[in-house]
């Protein structure tokens, strides 16, 4: 009858100890590499035109979105109808989605002033507030999200990374996360309607 010496792990406790510590590897090097790309909004300080969420939101926007796996595949398109009014200091924000496969959702945001170019953000199915911070052209939007798939709530977070181009045009690059590990990327493009108080014509 074979034995395994004591201390000296056999083939199948070498097997387990192998993957797991494959395992805690590839999870550091996914950490790392996520604390080595995350970059301050103050980076972006001096780059214009500066990013005024009152004025951009002023009037009627559309946006128009694709969601990526984290291979790259488009897995669903999407476009936005956003309206919005003042209640004070505060932002609201009605959007309506309109999504490839027909269905449709709706998130009101509430968006209130913290000063030194900070916002905290609610809505329904965000849990907890949202934080934003915005540095010249750029604004940064942390918040996790109870997101529905295939009949399931996931709690995911999400960082948004949005850039003003000129005073009709915003572009977002979203990354959504769970327990540290990149479920996908959303990219949208934002949209001032004609007509809209400060929009090139």
């Amino acid at each position: 009858q074979s034995r395994t010496a004591p201390g000296v792990a056999g083939p199948e406790r070498s097997g387990r100890t192998m993957n797991l510590n494959f395992r805690l590897l590839l999870l550091s090097c996914c950490l790392l590499l996520g604390s080595c790309g995350n970059v301050g909004v103050e980076r972006y300080t001096a780059q214009r035109p500066s990013l005024d969420l009152p004025a951009f939101f002023s009037g009627p926007v559309q946006a128009w979105g694709i969601f990526q796996k984290p291979s790259g595949e488009v897995v669903k398109r999407f476009k936005v109808d956003i309206t919005s009014r003042r209640e004070g200091e505060r932002l609201i924000l009605d959007e309506r989605f309109l999504y490839s496969d027909g269905t449709r959702q709706q998130r009101v945001w509430t968006l209130t002033p913290e000063g030194h170019g900070r916002w905290l953000g609610r809505a329904a199915d965000v849990v907890g507030e949202a934080s934003g911070e915005i540095a010249g052209n750029a604004l940064r939007w942390r918040y996790r999200l109870n997101l529905e798939v295939d009949g399931r709530t996931w709690e995911v977070s999400f960082d948004d990374w949005m850039y003003l181009m000129d005073e009709d045009t915003l572009i977002n690059r979203s990354s959504m996360s769970k327990l540290g590990f990149e479920l996908g990327q959303v990219t949208l493009f934002f949209r001032r309607q004609a007509g809209a108080p400060g929009s090139i014509k």
